[in-house]
């Protein structure tokens, strides 16, 4: 499985953590390593570049909130970034939604949430069934 990570300042922590648990994966890192401010959609454009030509399977991104990061991520066709800050959410996202990138809030969560998150979002396969309609539902409008 390939794998594209992206994250601002306030990720740094947390991506590194989660790199660790990632070692048997191929992972492409365009996040900073600075705490030094720097402007989120500069490290998530890439990750849902990766994901929307199929360069990458799936990508984590990881700000503050999860919010600016997912946005970003969202303009791009294909992609379906889902925010998740526990378990259950993580699990619908990728089972009801096929999310394919997963957004995490840095700032709200413990980092034993956080890998716990990579995860099951890593290991939940999408159902299909009555949420594959649904989800080509979504790029309608494009």
């Amino acid at each position: 499985m390939n794998i594209s990570i992206g994250n601002d300042h306030a990720g740094v922590e947390l991506k590194q953590n989660i790199l660790k648990e990632l070692q048997e994966y191929k992972v492409k890192n365009y996040g900073t390593n600075s705490s030094e401010s720097v402007d989120y959609p500069d490290f998530i454009h890439p990750v849902a570049k990766d994901v929307e030509i199929n360069k990458a399977d799936i990508g984590i991104i990881i700000c503050g909130s999860g919010n600016g990061a997912s946005m970003t991520a969202n303009k791009y066709k294909n992609v379906r970034s889902a925010i998740a800050w526990n378990k259950e959410i993580c699990e619908l996202a990728r089972k009801h939604n096929n999310a394919n990138i997963l957004s995490i809030p840095a700032r709200f969560i413990k980092k034993e949430e956080a890998l716990e998150i990579v995860k099951i979002f890593l290991e939940t396969d999408f159902e299909g069934g009555r949420h594959k309609k649904r989800i080509n539902k979504i790029n309608k409008c494009l």
